[in-house]
């Protein structure tokens, strides 16, 4: 794009130079970002895998979007509260592994503008970041996908592909029937939709990494998808977990920060000093959510645990993006508001 994306406005003539290493600079100093897991699995609140958990039928389990309204998403709010949180960007669910999309793609029905909400949400966050100066990255589950016919399938690779029906899924592509190129073609155009549509975004962060690793890697093409980013979004960065080509420009472990005598980690290309490293994790523990849980038994993370996370993991060089799950209506989860506002004060003083 010609106009410099508000956030990156302070690196500005590094950007028409080289928009890809303006954006890794930015990156470099952004520290502190906020994760948003919200879609259908919301609504149910039992996490963001209820539908491989349960094993719900495609049919059943897009009934969903018809109790989609979304009528609490406020992506000011959300952008202010990023902000008054001290964080410099977001990253939000455009399409998890249950396919649902919250965008105005062309490409499926399976989407928050066909649902009751009738609305664009990712339009309306890259508004309201690029309104206050944040940066907005676009989480894409990537190797796995519980809806499209032709997705990865159990047969050829593992990773939790797809869920383990007792009877087969009527939508599923099975035998020799099965194409994985449809699926990638689909894939390609949504992510190159994304940026188009949204020219200002931070970048793709790919998610799903178990099933590409559990089978044959190159067949998934990253390579070349890769290179598409980069070349419909030359400054757009490109996360995929752990790292599955390497080529990556940044590596985001869960749970844990890699220290120097990491070796590269079984589930992909990491190691501490190869990338800049965002280390990703959520509010809720013990067990382990990233969508909202209505009947929380879990423990989540108190003031004092984020604020020392957070330097923890600054002081390794990584950026901290922490997860918070918004409730069935869109609006923000008000117990991790009320920590995460907390930790942002403490860092103000």
């Amino acid at each position: 794009m010609t106009t410099v994306p508000n956030y990156l406005k302070p690196f500005e003539n590094l950007y028409f130079k080289d928009p890809r290493e303006a954006n890794r600079q930015w990156f470099d100093q952004a520290s502190y970002g906020l994760f948003l897991h919200y879609g259908l699995y919301s609504i149910l609140g039992r996490h963001e895998w209820v539908q491989y958990r349960e094993t719900i039928y495609l049919d059943d389990y897009a009934k969903l979007a018809d109790k989609f309204t979304a009528d609490k998403f406020d992506a000011a709010a959300i952008a202010d509260f990023a902000k008054d949180c001290g964080m410099s960007y977001i990253n939000i669910t455009t399409r998890h592994h249950d396919s649902f999309c919250l965008w105005d793609t062309a490409l499926t029905d399976f989407k928050s503008t066909s649902s009751p909400a009738g609305r664009d949400l990712v339009a309306e966050l890259v508004e309201a970041c690029e309104e206050r100066g944040l940066g907005l990255f676009l989480y894409y589950s990537h190797g796995r996908d519980w809806k499209h016919p032709h997705a990865p399938n159990n047969d050829a690779w593992g990773g939790n592909a797809r869920p383990e029906y007792d009877l087969p899924e009527r939508a599923y592509a099975y035998g020799e029937e099965h194409d994985l190129e449809l699926y990638l073609e689909f894939m390609k155009n949504q992510i190159g939709e994304l940026l188009t549509m949204f020219p200002s975004v931070a970048g793709i962060w790919l998610d799903g990494i178990a099933v590409p690793m559990s089978g044959n890697v190159e067949a998934f093409k990253c390579a070349e998808l890769y290179e598409y980013i980069r070349t419909t979004s030359p400054h757009a960065l490109i996360a995929y977990k752990q790292g599955l080509l390497g080529t990556e420009d940044f590596f985001t472990p869960e749970h844990y920060i890699p220290n120097s005598e990491d070796a590269p980690d079984k589930q992909g290309k990491l190691t501490s000093v190869q990338k800049k490293l965002e280390v990703c994790t959520t509010m809720i523990v013990d067990p382990v959510s990233w969508g909202y849980q209505a009947n929380l038994e879990g423990r989540r993370r108190t003031v004092s645990e984020v604020y020392d996370l957070l330097k923890d993991v600054n002081r390794a060089g990584a950026n901290l993006l922490l997860n918070s799950g918004p409730l069935p209506d869109g609006s923000l989860d008000q117990d991790d508001v009320a920590v995460l506002k907390e930790v942002g004060l403490g860092l103000r003083s």
